[in-house]
């Protein structure tokens, strides 16, 4: 069996076009994620990412970790909002491994002021040889 790496991080920001080519992509055009207008009069006071955007980049991560692995199940919480146009970074890390099955705790976190936007485990089974 192939050693794997144990943790992998990116940095980004999100863009509102990254928002509204996600909202296209899966039809979820909630006007919190791509109605300035509508995202001022929230508490949030602009618009959010979409919390299955970070699920997204999250999990190409652990693909990462893991290359084909198979996810069997994800647990995700969102603290706090993910704005547009703020330094993220993204993070995954293998916690446990048993057999074929793999977790990691993967999260979201704003640079600036360390804040965890995305917070979860997940597992993954290997891909068959």
């Amino acid at each position: 069996m192939k050693a794997l790496d144990k943790s992998v991080t990116i940095e980004r920001s999100l863009t509102q076009a990254d928002f509204d080519k996600f909202a296209i992509l899966s039809g979820d055009d909630n006007p919190i994620h791509v109605d300035a207008e509508f995202s001022v009069r929230t508490r949030f006071g602009r618009t959010v990412s979409h919390g299955m955007l970070l699920s997204a980049i999250l999990r190409g991560l652990v693909d990462r970790l893991v290359p084909d692995g198979r996810q069997v199940s994800q647990q995700l919480m969102f603290p706090a909002p993910t704005f547009a146009d703020e330094p993220l970074r993204f993070s995954a890390e293998i916690c446990s491994e048993d057999g074929n099955l793999v977790t990691a705790t993967v999260s979201c976190v704003r640079i600036f002021d360390s804040v965890v936007t995305c917070d979860g485990i997940t597992t993954v089974k290997r891909a068959e040889p």
